[in-house]
């Protein structure tokens, strides 16, 4: 029964690897998988090379530039969860600006997990991501 379970175990190893061989970008950092909510696709998350820092509109013009966006807040419990070593402790925007007050956006603080709103002319930090669609 051991041999089994190790086979497999080896057999998802391999497989996730062939997937990162196959899809990640130089540079760039796998998340983890994100399921869909309301009707969306889920998706791999990979955090792209490189940071800047901003207010929220230089941080998302930014994202795009480099063919990528800002993560949802979502995401961005995820690479909380998985991927919180390639982020210094600070605040992060998020894409999603605040339902209520349209002067400021979601960020998400990668010191401790929290996530707070700010006005979008304030300076945050940014890491762009990508999405893969499944």
């Amino acid at each position: 029964m051991q041999s089994n379970t190790a086979e497999m175990q080896a057999l998802m190893a391999a497989s996730k690897q062939q997937f990162l061989d196959e899809n990640m970008r130089p540079g760039e950092v796998y998340a983890g998988l994100l399921l869909g909510a309301d009707g969306a696709r889920d998706a791999h998350i990979f955090v792209m090379p490189g940071s800047t820092s901003g207010t929220w509109d230089h941080c998302m013009a930014w994202a795009e530039e480099l063919g990528g966006s800002l993560p949802t807040r979502r995401e961005q419990r995820l690479l909380f969860a998985n991927a919180k070593a390639v982020f210094a402790p600070k605040w992060y925007w998020s894409c999603e600006q605040h339902a209520d007050i349209s002067a400021h956006a979601w960020l998400q603080n990668f010191y401790d997990g929290f996530q707070d709103c700010l006005r979008k002319s304030n300076t945050g930090h940014a890491r762009p991501v990508r999405r893969l669609e499944i």
